[in-house]
């Protein structure tokens, strides 16, 4: 006989503690995995065509990626002593790698050379993540509005690329018939956001790739039919290209690469930490690096590269609120799997890119919206924080608006400021260095870009004032709690008129009266 008196179980003391048990947990990591889906296999596909690989070497890499991807993406999210930010955190193949794994393989390096350099760039990353982490106290709202805002901003040209086609060499890049079907996924992902039920709200995003995935086979625009080529199942096989290498050159270029990822997952432990409202402290975002580093530098082992947090599945956690870390963790498993069973991992391939980029639109706005959020809640009076936030801001989207920008600047410069979220996280931390922390030679005030300038009213204007008079929210009220209209010019002067000729004997009967007359006077 069940207990009718027994209590609900408790809430979490954290809210990325709670637990939405399986069902609910797989649905939502499966909408992380859709999410950041095109972008883990975009990188081995991009290198694996630079190193001349051919379809089913590429195959392994893409496989590999999603191995590790889940892996390191358990670690982080589930946690282990010193290992793991267990924060709502997916981790993947970071794109700061790219350019530099491309020099390496133009240069007469080749792929396991390139797996050398990660091996030992990760493990000096993993020596300094417990320094790296002390940084936190220069991380004020100032700096993780402006690096939240830039993490949005800097991937809505991935979304845009996408609702094109992903492909610019393809024929129908850019066409009306792409733009449309991710439109089409953009406005499920809005009407389903816009029903009363909660958990259709909640699963938007997945449902919405759904039914766009599903209109695009109407229309022929997705094509299915190589999901039946090639193994079902594929383990990846450890240097399955052979034994590393290691070459000097490599190994500093991609040690640059490693500060750059670490700069930015400590950037995306910040901002989940922000959105899930949640305590994030020096030892936490030591444990997330540490985690980093040693899921990068298994990761070759197993064919893989650098892993990083993915910024779009922190958008995920937004726009849905579901800010559980062990559904993170089923998304992991779920990557895994995939990783394992390369058959499944081709039915999430075959959802049309244009059906991403309309999801991309909702999940990196809402990434620079929580940005503005957080930047709402600086102090701008001395103007000192707008001086860091606008010119961070433009540092941040100046590799966005002139991609190459950097190109004529040493290689080791261009692979940090290439990143418009490292360019943005540079710049304010050592702006908010300099103005907040540095106050020497500050002047209360002293800014021109100061948000508030020196005020005064006129004498007249007081005199309209009583005693008790005062503004709540925008609105004066008088000393009885009673709203006091404001009007124009004009509508004074009507209303002065009405009240010598005894129409109107009450301050509550000024806004009927200017309503009831609207139409009569001018302009109305």
């Amino acid at each position: 006989m069940r207990d009718s008196t027994r209590r609900p179980a408790a809430a979490p003391a954290r809210p990325e503690d709670e637990r939405l048990g399986l069902g609910r947990s797989l649905a939502y990591g499966l909408q992380h995995v859709l999410t950041m889906y095109g972008g883990i296999i975009a990188v081995p596909l991009i290198v694996g065509g630079a190193a001349g690989l051919d379809a089913t070497d590429t195959g392994l890499l893409i496989a590999s990626c999603l191995f590790i991807g889940g892996l390191a993406t358990m670690l982080q999210s589930w946690g282990l002593p010193l290992f793991g930010s267990q924060l709502p955190l997916v981790q993947g193949v970071s794109f700061a790698g790219v350019a530099t794994m491309l020099a390496i393989l133009q240069d007469g390096g080749d792929l396991r050379e390139v797996f050398g350099a990660v091996l030992v760039a990760s493990l000096i990353g993993l020596v300094l993540a417990p320094f790296f982490s002390r940084v936190v106290r220069f991380f004020p709202p100032v700096v993780t509005g402006v690096v939240i805002t830039t993490i949005g901003l800097t991937l809505i040209p991935v979304a845009a690329n996408w609702a094109m086609g992903g492909n610019a060499q393809a024929e129908d890049h850019g066409s009306l018939g792409n733009i449309g079907l991710a439109a089409l996924t953009l406005a499920l992902v809005l009407l389903l956001s816009k029903v009363g039920s909660a958990a259709l709200s909640r699963l938007s995003i997945l449902l919405a790739i759904v039914g766009g995935t599903l209109v695009a086979v109407l229309l022929g625009a997705a094509d299915f039919s190589a999901v039946g080529e090639g193994p079902v199942l594929a383990v990846p096989e450890p240097f399955a290209f052979g034994l590393p290498t290691f070459g000097i050159a490599a190994i500093v270029s991609m040690t640059i690469v490693v500060l750059v990822t670490m700069t930015e997952t400590t950037a995306d432990i910040l901002a989940v930490g922000e959105i899930a409202g949640t305590r994030v402290d020096s030892r936490r975002i030591a444990d997330g690096l540490r985690a980093d580093m040693l899921s990068s530098a298994v990761a070759p082992v197993f064919n893989s590269f650098t892993q990083t947090a993915f910024a779009q599945n922190v958008g995920l956690v937004a726009i849905t609120g579901i800010k559980s870390r062990f559904v993170v963790t089923a998304g992991g498993a779920i990557m895994l799997v995939l990783g394992l069973l390369p058959v499944l991992g081709r039915v999430v391939a075959a959802v049309p890119t244009p059906v991403l980029g309309g999801a991309g639109v909702v999940l990196f706005g809402t990434v620079a919206a929580s940005g503005i959020r957080t930047l709402a809640r600086v102090d701008y009076r001395s103007g000192m924080n707008l001086v860091v936030v606008a010119v961070s801001l433009a540092f941040g989207l100046i590799p966005v608006v002139a991609p190459t920008f950097y190109d004529a600047f040493p290689s080791w410069f261009g692979i940090i400021f290439h990143s418009g979220i490292s360019s943005a996280a540079v710049m304010a931390v050592l702006l908010n260095l300099v103005f907040n922390e540095l106050r020497a030679g500050n002047r209360a005030g002293a800014s021109v870009l100061a948000a508030t300038p020196p005020r005064m009213v006129r004498s007249a204007q007081l005199s309209a004032l009583q005693d008790g008079d005062h503004f709540q929210d925008g609105e004066l009220f008088d000393a009885e709690g009673r709203p006091v209209p404001a009007v124009t010019d004009d509508e004074y002067e009507h209303v002065r008129a009405r009240i010598e000729a005894g129409e109107i004997t009450d301050t509550t009967q000024i806004p009927r009266i200017l309503r009831r007359d609207g139409q009569d006077r001018p302009g109305g």
